[in-house]
């Protein structure tokens, strides 16, 4: 700077002209422009038709740096220390206060007007380049936001996903056997829960496989850290994910095995949506909670059994505020799925409003989620049966072999008889059963009129209303 300026006395013949100078940078490409002696103070000013501040005006006579704020008054100080060393400045922002509240940024820049004269400072006003900038970090940020709140429901449909679906198989670590499994472990695998136990956990594993998933096991006892790789089931009919993750229960440490074929993972918006339209729409109502029972995020059908609008309403929630029963069924679902890592399906009530209840089977499993341990719930309503209702099948079978065992005592047309008998009186009893005793309902169900049915179940002994009676097949 000083180079190109290096004999400042021929710029003294401007002195008397700072004023006119001023106003032409103003005209041409500037927006306010200063004429400061060397005291910084300053000596005149000229504006641009856009009125930059209309008060500047009464800046004349006033120290150039007391017309800036506090923050930006070091800014114009080294300004004109440069312009006294070198005879010009670099470009600097500084701000001046205005009456509406609202800083002014200026960007000035200032030239010497020979060895003793005046400084003559050019502004430009930086406000609309602000707004600018303002408009694009807000909307930077709101992009920001919005890629995150995506990333969040993503992650949040991806673990209720998980929950409703992964095939989990809890593994005793040392002899890598099946110690327990889950029913979406047992369609997986085409085995029932039970039929698994005591299985290796390569069982359905195609060979090829099979020291890979041995290897992850082993890798997950030894390290104490979680891994996962793919592998073929059996036949090669399809290819899933398999992870293991250690954790310590009652009887030793154990391995959480997880399958799910890979197809299901979401790899792209298009399975994103799928996924979680899936979990919008599911009926088993699903729900994740920390390792207290704090409910984190919940899918529609649990909100649905719980008659909330929202997920706001049960977030950092303890879920036995809605789901619970007299044998303190939740409890013993914390307490087993940190122990064992998984829980079959149990009996329990979900409370909605003004006392409803409703029946489900609860299933829990235990999360890898990082440093967090989360534990993942699915409920399945039953429909209500009373409690003999499972047995009505395997009495009617005994009594009629129990006729059956009266051949050649009783003639055949009176076998016949009584067997009518005995299959329209578990036909009734099982429609009650169906209709929870609703008179209509069963009538329905069997086609006949209400008065019809009323006649044949006084002729058995049955009743329409209330519990069904425990007189079947005598």
């Amino acid at each position: 700077m000083t180079k190109q300026l290096a004999d400042t006395s021929d710029l003294s013949a401007l002195s008397a002209l700072a004023p006119e100078l001023a106003a032409t940078f103003v005209s041409i490409a500037s927006d306010i422009a200063l004429v400061v002696d060397s005291g910084g103070v300053i000596r005149n000013v000229a504006l641009g038709e856009a009125g930059l501040a209309p008060s500047a005006g009464a800046w004349v006579g006033r120290s150039w740096a007391d017309t800036v704020t506090g923050e930006t008054r070091q800014k114009i100080e080294q300004l004109l220390q440069e312009v006294r060393d070198g005879g010009v400045s670099r470009r600097r922002e500084v701000n001046h206060p205005s009456a509406a509240g609202l800083d002014i940024p200026v960007a000035y820049a200032a030239i010497r007007l020979g060895e003793h004269g005046p400084v003559l400072a050019v502004g430009r006003d930086l406000r609309a380049i602000a707004a600018i900038q303002q408009r694009f970090a807000q909307t930077q940020q709101e992009m920001e936001r919005g890629y995150w709140k995506l990333r969040q429901a993503e992650s949040r449909y991806r673990k209720l996903f998980q929950v409703a679906t992964d095939a989990v198989l809890v593994v005793d670590a040392l002899t890598t056997n099946v110690v327990e499994a889950n029913r979406a472990a047992a369609q997986l695998f085409n085995l029932t829960p039970e039929a698994l136990v005591g299985k290796p956990a390569s069982i359905g594993i195609d060979r090829n496989s099979r020291a890979a998933v041995e290897e992850l096991l082993n890798t997950a006892r030894a390290t104490g850290r979680s891994a996962e790789i793919r592998a073929r089931l059996v036949g090669g009919q399809a290819t899933i994910s398999v992870s293991a993750t250690p954790f310590r229960g009652e009887d030793g440490l154990l391995l959480l095995m997880r399958a799910r074929t890979i197809d299901l993972r979401p790899a792209s918006s298009e399975a994103s949506a799928t996924l979680a339209d899936f979990v919008e729409r599911t009926p088993d109502a699903v729900v994740i909670t920390d390792s207290s029972g704090r409910i984190l995020m919940a899918n529609p059908a649990f909100l649905g059994l719980c008659q909330l609008s929202s997920e706001a309403h049960v977030s950092g929630q303890p879920l036995n505020e809605w789901v619970g029963d007299g044998q303190h069924a939740l409890a013993a679902v914390l307490s087993e799925v940190k122990s064992h890592g998984i829980t079959g399906p149990r009996g329990a009530v979900v409370r909605g409003g003004q006392g409803r209840t409703v029946a489900v089977e609860m299933s829990a499993v235990l999360l890898d989620d990082g440093d967090q341990e989360c534990l993942g719930f699915t409920l399945r309503q039953v429909t209500h049966r009373p409690a003999d209702s499972l047995q009505t099948v395997d009495e009617f079978v005994a009594a009629v072999e129990r006729l059956t065992g009266q051949l050649g005592r009783l003639p055949l047309t009176e076998l016949i008889e009584q067997t009518v008998d005995l299959a329209e009186r578990h036909l009734l009893k099982t429609a009650l059963d169906r209709t929870a005793g609703d008179g209509h309902a069963a009538a329905a169900l069997l086609g006949l009129g209400h008065d019809r049915l009323l006649d044949r179940l006084d002729r058995h002994g049955l009743q329409p209303s209330g519990s069904p009676t425990s007189r079947l097949l005598n």
